[in-house]
């Protein structure tokens, strides 16, 4: 039975919603007197993370199925009628050098963190596009600006390809009354560095022996310790879904910040340093004519 949300009310449809980052932002939102559609593969995970409310419809969802998108972008419609804000928020990660990463673990950390999005807003625009209005935020990560680390090429594929899809993406739907948010969270406390989120690769190029050791110690240590607060995180995307237009990026966190200003400073370094050969690729202009 359609519930007609009031005219403050908004309907949050939320990807990875039971557990880990998707189930603060779902908490956020409800505490808020929004309704929210919450999706994962498991639906007893997420009554079991959030409880039962009236304004709370738990969904299930493999972001990798076309299938289940559609279907859950019905149920949630036939329930609220409408869907105001999407949130790209399930993920994986697969961690290790590239070269001991194997396609399958590439194809599948590209299936959930990129085509993923793709699924589910593919199957979300044509009710915003009627409505004329909605705004979707896509969880990127510091990744998906700066990924010059061990560790994490496969991720930051994902996360980069999502921000060039997200970008080109407003320009496409922006006419719609429709709006984009990109995230870059920095290291908050989740549950991506988890046994359940985090599968790493197998050993088995021995150049990569000496470093792999002390980088497998470092992300299985930074679990827990993360210095960012997930709570808030998801508190602040209720505050910016809030405001029109909203922020085409947010970039969340202390080290998110420092890490992007790292980043535009490298970017501007190698713009000054081959300012003069960069601008020097154009055709030579053609003589002027004589002067008759």
């Amino acid at each position: 039975m359609r519930d007609d949300v009031s005219n403050h009310r908004k309907v949050w449809f939320i990807t990875g919603a039971g557990r880990g980052m998707g189930a603060d932002i779902a908490q956020a939102v409800l505490a808020a007197g929004h309704a929210v559609v919450a999706t994962g593969r498991d639906t007893d995970r997420i009554a079991a993370a959030l409880g039962h409310a009236e304004n709370l419809l738990p969904v299930r969802l493999d972001v990798t199925s076309r299938a289940d998108a559609e279907a859950a972008v019905h149920a949630a419609v036939s329930r609220f009628g409408r869907i105001d804000v999407l949130v790209n928020n399930a993920a994986s990660f697969y961690a290790g050098y590239f070269e001991e990463l194997t396609p399958e673990q590439v194809d599948r950390q590209l299936a959930v963190s990129l085509i993923g999005p793709m699924n589910v807003t593919r199957a979300v625009l044509p009710v915003m596009r009627h409505q004329r209005s909605g705004h979707i935020i896509s969880i990127s990560s510091s990744a998906g600006l700066a990924a010059g680390f061990d560790f994490v090429s496969a991720y930051a594929a994902s996360k980069f390809g999502l921000e060039g899809w997200m970008e080109s993406l407003h320009a496409e739907i922006a006419p719609f009354g429709i709006t984009t948010t990109i995230v870059n969270p920095g290291f908050f406390r989740t549950e991506l560095l988890t046994e359940q989120s985090t599968n790493y690769a197998q050993p088995s190029v021995a150049d990569y022996d000496e470093r792999r050791g002390p980088l497998l110690e470092y992300w299985k240590s930074q679990n827990g310790r993360q210095s960012g607060d997930p709570a808030k995180l998801a508190r602040a995307l209720v505050t910016i879904a809030s405001e029109e237009p909203p922020p085409r990026r947010f970039i969340a966190g202390a080290d998110a910040i420092a890490t992007t200003e790292q980043k535009i400073a490298g970017l501007q370094a190698q713009i000054e340093a081959y300012r003069e050969l960069s601008t020097s690729l154009d055709f030579d202009r053609e003589p002027a004519a004589l002067a008759k």
